[in-house]
């Protein structure tokens, strides 16, 4: 098939860092492994600052993009209309067989080019964009987000509370649940560091990630365990503040932003990773995170919330939301059990390998598609 990617979210850079981005280049990899070919129609390529890091596998991707939306509140979401509708004319101006739509708040273009639908819905975006950022035009979100379930052929929801979220929505939608994966060709176990032992975390440093509670439990632990944040985001200052206070601050390393190909070799030099959610309430994402750590071959210290406990099953550590004495806990364990963390690490490298890469995800989409798109 030909297929037209919109990415309509001014915030996601089609070649940016953070896990949503990484979560489109993957998917567009993935449909080019099926054989087809991909077009993609966005807002923004890169990061925020204009850089643009192609990956070399993407270099020969044809990416069309359309001036960013201006202005704050009702004029910014006004705004996000005639993106949609720069959209539209981009994708209508070529011949496809297919759209696949990352959902993004006031966009249905993709709806509108009267071809077969695929919605990508990573999140209940109505509810977040009023409760972390800012949503003046409700009505017209609902509206417009409705009419895409309902368009769609196959509503593609990284997790049951978001397919849960849609049906809630539009009763009729006919959803797929397909969680995040990885690319086991990027990550590849690595031997153990042999020097300090470090745990890490990958991802943008916000207050859902538990970050804070992760510096306490190093602070807290037996063990000196060095820790690496891999990404940046709006609480680095405050983390650096609190590793200061806590005395560990010569120990605790900020990477900062990491480009995605990148990401593998600093995962290479640690000996456990951990998601540390701070609790289980309003869990609706599949943690990507969790699958590079799991391909990088690293034990995982993970919240027990969402999906988290039936994939780490015998191939990691779980505790509870917010618990920092459990965790200071587990990474003593790990510390003083160096089979455990080999053990560990190589039943989660088989495991998602085996079960959960992209291609696998892609293909179970391609599977539910209506035979009369399928190709």
């Amino acid at each position: 098939m030909n297929i037209a990617y919109i990415l309509a979210d001014p915030g996601i850079g089609v070649f940016g860092s953070k896990g949503a981005s990484v979560h489109v280049q993957e998917m567009i990899r993935a449909l080019r492994h099926h054989g087809h070919t991909v077009t993609v129609f966005c807002v923004r390529r890169g990061e925020k600052d204009g850089t643009v890091l192609i990956p070399e596998d993407l270099l020969d991707l044809e990416v069309i993009d359309v001036p960013r939306p201006r202005g704050r509140g009702a004029e910014r979401e006004q705004a996000l209309r005639g993106v949609s509708d720069d959209l539209l004319a981009a994708v209508q101006a070529r011949e496809f067989d297919l759209v696949y739509e990352r959902y993004s708040l006031f966009s249905d273009a993709g709806m509108r080019t009267g071809l077969p639908l695929v919605l990508e819905v990573n999140a209940p975006l109505i509810e977040e964009q009023a409760i972390h950022r800012s949503l003046t035009d409700v009505a017209t979100a609902h509206r417009l987000s409705v009419a895409m379930f309902e368009a769609a052929e196959l509503v593609s929801c990284v997790s049951g509370p978001v397919a849960d979220w849609v049906h809630g929505l539009a009763p009729q939608a006919r959803t797929a649940i397909i969680p995040n994966g990885v690319n086991t060709a990027r990550f590849l176990p690595a031997e153990p560091t042999g020097g300090e032992l470090t745990v890490g975390f990958v991802g943008t440093l916000k207050p859902w990630h538990g970050t804070g509670i992760l510096l306490d439990a190093v602070a807290k632990a037996g063990h000196p365990w060095r820790l690496e944040f891999c990404g940046t985001g709006p609480e680095q200052e405050t983390l650096e503040l609190q590793a200061a206070q806590l005395g560990i601050a010569h120990r605790v390393r900020f990477h900062g932003a990491v480009a995605p190909a990148d990401v593998p070799q600093v995962l290479a030099g640690w000996d456990a990773a951990c998601a540390p959610y701070p609790q289980a309430d309003g869990h609706y994402f599949s943690p990507l995170k969790v699958y590079e750590y799991m391909a990088a071959g690293l034990p995982v210290i993970a919240s027990a919330v969402g999906e988290l406990p039936a994939l780490l099953c015998g191939r990691g550590l779980l505790v509870e939301p917010g618990d920092t004495g459990q965790l200071s806990r587990a990474l003593d364990r790990l510390a003083g059990d160096p089979a455990l963390r080999a053990e560990l690490g190589t039943a989660a490298s088989g495991h998602v390998d085996k079960h959960h890469t992209w291609n696998q995800r892609c293909g179970d989409l391609l599977a539910q598609l209506p035979v009369t798109v399928r190709s």
